[in-house]
């Protein structure tokens, strides 16, 4: 499969729509959307996602995280 974007473009511009989403749904929006990708490549681009400051992942429970999206403040 080959992807129009990148990952982390497809990723951030979920996750930037939705403002705050679990890890399973936007595994599944982003299937929905753009093709079968595994849990394991969507790991990878939210862990650089957060490095670079554009997210924040907290789990909210055993198997469950919380996505939201980092405002940046005009300033």
């Amino acid at each position: 499969m080959v992807l129009k974007y990148p990952l982390k473009v497809l990723v951030y511009e979920t996750i930037k729509q939705k403002k705050v989403i679990t890890d399973l749904d936007l595994l599944n929006e982003i299937n929905k959307n753009s093709g079968e990708i595994l849990m394991r490549d969507l790991n990878k681009a939210l862990l650089h996602l957060e490095i670079i400051g554009l997210i924040n992942v907290k789990w909210i429970g055993k198997d469950k995280r919380r996505i939201e999206i980092i405002e940046k403040s005009q300033s």
